[in-house]
């Protein structure tokens, strides 16, 4: 988009909002938004509460977040969307939306590393720009999940990403709202760039230097990974079928 744009000859800002689904993140969702907030172009970060235990809230709010909170908890996907609804209402009228960077609630320090996603959308160069992690230290798991979602994506786009459940993604509103609703949970990744690349919109990997707490093999961990794995399933499942629904035509 030319700064020079519609608005009158005018420089028009832009803007990025950051959007943090969380739940039970206390211990490290302050040192998150303050990272975040040193991205280039962030002038919101909203923190999204899906039915914290804890005082995830509070602490968001104490380090510079706006903060909206579900009463119980209703998944990634709907946190998601409450948190691009919100930004929605919020920006400015009669300016460009916000893009929409999607953030990790545990990234503490290295929150700020996600900047180089933000770049390609702002130049037009991807409608979505998906984060590629180095190697997590203490990650658990065999990446049987993983590899389902690859396969499934690149059955159905044509495209082989090396990260398919990387949710560090930005996005512009358009494709954020071409991809609405999500897919449930957590196969709300799978689903975007699905849904995404089968509408004709570019999606683009970039590594970034970013750090989570992992996923290890205890049993937290493993009911981690089923629940993942039962979304990913569910949400591949649904785009299959359309698919298939989108071969056949009257006679």
């Amino acid at each position: 988009m030319n700064a020079q744009s519609a608005n009158g000859g005018r420089a028009v800002r832009k803007r990025v909002a950051v959007v943090i689904p969380a739940k039970d993140e206390a211990r490290r969702i302050a040192a998150t938004v303050r990272s975040a907030r040193a991205i280039p172009y962030v002038d919101l970060v909203l923190v999204v509460d899906d039915g914290s235990e804890d005082n995830t809230q509070d602490v968001a709010r104490g380090a510079g977040a706006v903060v909206v909170r579900h009463s119980r908890n209703r998944g990634k996907a709907a946190a998601l969307e409450t948190g691009a609804a919100v930004v929605a209402m919020r920006d400015p009228e009669g300016h460009p939306a916000r893009l929409l960077l999607f953030l990790d609630g545990d990234l503490a320090e290295t929150a700020v590393n996600a900047a180089p996603l933000v770049q390609p959308v702002l130049d037009g160069e991807a409608d979505m720009s998906i984060a590629v992690l180095p190697p997590q230290p203490g990650a658990g798991g065999r990446g049987f999940v993983v590899r389902t979602a690859r396969r499934a994506i690149s059955r159905l786009t044509g495209w082989t990403p090396s990260q398919p459940l990387s949710g560090i993604r930005c996005l512009t509103r358009d494709a954020f709202e071409a991809a609405s609703p999500l897919a449930h949970g957590w196969g709300v990744e799978v689903g975007l760039t699905i849904d995404l690349l089968r509408s004709g919109y570019a999606v683009a990997e970039i590594p970034c230097d970013l750090r989570h707490r992992p996923s290890d093999n205890s049993l937290a961990g493993q009911a981690h990974r089923a629940a993942q794995f039962r979304d990913v399933v569910l949400a591949i499942n649904a785009r299959r079928l359309r698919a298939g629904f989108s071969h056949i035509r009257p006679n």
